[in-house]
């Protein structure tokens, strides 16, 4: 038999009911195929369809028809439909699909629940719309809170949070607190921390209860000028209730940064308006006794001896080498914000240079200008944002340390080491700022340049550095009283472009380099501390990346380490080192990688910062 004798014929079935559907249908569409090869299906979807479907239901909303359940609250009954509240809320999801006996109930009573609010979020559950108004909106939230519909909730907390004011903060902070809401807490506890100094005047601040001002003075957010204004405003809360809230000065007086006020100020104000509260005197003596026995502070450390953000001022970072002719720019740094921006410009380029703090002074000394050795010295007042030049120092000296020595307006600026321009230097020379001249002091025992020089408890340290051959791990030490310098106990580590920050009561050395800077490799990440007492060096946490000439400063009581070259590039990043844990965190990086900038900390000026 052949192939086509195999094939089936087609069914005379088939036929006739192909034929009978073709009969039954309008001309029109008899004439389209049927067979899937050629089908032209297609999906149908009607965009307005959702949007009509719910018009249509708030209609029979309005007109109270096809309701199914009653919400009473305060005697004011809202009919309204299961299914819709269920598909918006949560909460009436859980009542209506579950297994309480709300389920079945066509009439359900809503206890301390305002009959308002509940009547604008039903409609909201009709319309997406609801109005959100400043004397209501707190009912509102409350209420949409409780039904769990969130995005009300969401809307009300960005409405308070554009209502937030000095005279409504501390309010609404606390009744975001109380309704969990996290979000709309923390900004209100950050707007109130920001204006501090006008929270406190008023009433809110004069209503809080103890454990809420307690919750309030603990923050080292607050912004204000000095720790005295924290002290002032506790006074003025006790004092608005003098008979109830005595009782209360001891342990909210804990929480103020007593040591960090000056002597002055501790013996005319604190020791008059709480010296007779027994268990106010042990606080004012250790405040006292930081300030009598400043080598004991290491001993004293607390949370009453940590700035507040506020109070740390800023950091500069000045100068150094970014890659290309060497920066003349300077970046500011802000604790608060953990932001750097561009400041000012110095007024004339320089490298390897030394720069000291002095009444709100910054005193640039020395350095390079890319071609020459400076003896140069100039003087930028940071609240008249001036350049001046004062007298030149000596000796010419690039890589030298600059340390001020001691805390009054007129202590001496300490110029160490360096080379300049031919020779490694031992020299020193002492800036006196009364008579406004440059003298030379004994020098020290060796030469050094790129070292790390810093001030500690009445004496100047020289630490580490280069002297022509190898890195240096040898430590010097000069009594101003006897104009004398003393070998200390050497660095675990040779040090060459090693950064030196005093804090404390110890000595930090930071990073430098091991073989000549002109190497590849060699860069340490490495942190070791001194202890004058013990005369002994101890490593402490590592760097994230081993670098030389790095800026390092303290910045109200921890360590910040700025910039800094790794042998290949030129780093952003800053560090700042946590002693409680002893690590290294990082902070905002700067806006361009540099190394040898100086980096030092400055009060925030009022017309500036």
């Amino acid at each position: 038999m052949s192939s086509s004798e195999t094939q089936k014929p087609e069914s005379s079935k088939d036929n006739i009911s192909s034929n009978s559907i073709d009969e039954g249908l309008p001309r029109e569409l008899s004439q389209l195929s049927l067979s899937s090869g050629s089908s032209q299906d297609e999906f149908f979807c009607d965009t307005g369809h959702s949007g009509a479907a719910l018009k249509n239901i708030f209609g029979y909303y309005q007109s109270q028809k096809l309701c199914d359940v009653v919400l009473i609250a305060g005697g004011c009954r809202i009919p309204a439909h299961k299914i819709l509240l269920a598909s918006c809320s949560e909460y009436f999801a859980a009542m209506f699909t579950g297994s309480l006996r709300e389920a079945q109930s066509s009439e359900i009573t809503l206890e301390r629940v305002d009959p308002q609010a509940l009547q604008d979020l039903v409609h909201y559950c009709y319309t997406g719309t609801i109005e959100l108004r400043e004397e209501t909106v707190e009912v509102l939230l409350s209420t949409s809170s409780l039904l769990q519909l969130n995005s009300v909730t969401n809307a009300c907390c960005a409405f308070l949070k554009k209502q937030l004011d000095p005279c409504n903060c501390l309010g609404i902070a606390l009744f975001a607190e109380q309704q969990s809401c996290l979000d709309l807490h923390k900004s209100a506890l950050k707007y109130t921390y920001q204006n501090f100094m006008q929270v406190v005047k008023h009433q809110e601040f004069l209503s809080l209860q103890s454990d809420q001002l307690s919750s309030l003075l603990k923050s080292d957010d607050l912004n204000v000028v000095t720790e005295e204004n924290v002290f002032e405003s506790l006074m003025t809360w006790v004092q608005h209730d003098s008979a109830t809230r005595e009782c209360h000065l001891s342990t909210l007086l804990k929480l103020i940064k007593l040591p960090l006020l000056s002597s002055e100020y501790l013996i005319d104000k604190v020791e008059q308006a709480c010296g007779n509260v027994p268990e106010c005197q042990p606080l004012i003596m250790e405040a006292v006794k930081w300030h009598l026995l400043p080598e004991r502070r290491s001993l004293l450390f607390s949370h009453r001896t940590r700035p507040r953000t506020s109070t740390i001022g800023r950091l500069l970072a000045i100068g150094g080498m970014d890659g290309y002719k060497g920066a003349s720019n300077m970046e500011m740094y802000d604790p608060r914000t953990n932001t750097w921006t561009p400041f000012m410009r110095m007024g004339a380029r320089r490298l390897q240079f030394g720069v000291a703090v002095m009444q709100n002074k910054l005193i640039v000394v020395g350095g390079r200008d890319g071609l020459k050795t400076l003896n140069t010295v100039e003087c930028f007042d940071l609240t008249s944002l001036s350049w001046s030049v004062l007298a030149p120092m000596n000796t010419h000296r690039h890589g030298l340390g600059v340390a001020v020595l001691g805390d009054g307006p007129n202590s001496p600026v300490y110029a160490v080491g360096g080379h300049d321009g031919w020779i490694y230097l031992n020299s020193v020379e002492r800036w006196d700022a009364c008579s406004r001249t440059w003298t030379i002091v004994s020098p020290m025992t060796g030469a050094r340049s790129t070292c790390g020089v810093a001030a500690l408890r009445g004496r100047l340290y020289a630490v580490g550095g280069r002297d022509g051959g190898a890195c240096l791990r040898s430590v010097e030490c000069y009594d101003p009283a006897t104009n004398h310098w003393t070998n200390c106990a050497p660095m675990t580590r040779r040090r060459g472009g090693v950064s030196v920050c005093a804090a404390g009561g110890y000595l930090y050395a930071l990073g430098g380099h091991e073989a000549p800077a002109n190497t590849v490799g060699g860069r340490l990440a490495c942190v070791e501390r001194y202890d004058p007492v013990a005369d002994t060096w101890i490593l402490l946490a590592r760097l994230s990346y081993g670098r030389d000439a790095i800026g390092s400063c303290l910045l109200g009581d921890r360590i910040v380490a700025v910039g800094g070259y790794d042998g290949v590039q030129y780093l952003c990043v800053v560090e700042v080192y946590d002693s409680e844990s002893n690590c290294w965190r990082k902070l905002a990086p700067l806006s361009t990688g540099r190394a040898g900038a100086a980096v030092v900390s400055v009060p925030p000026p009022k017309n500036v910062f």
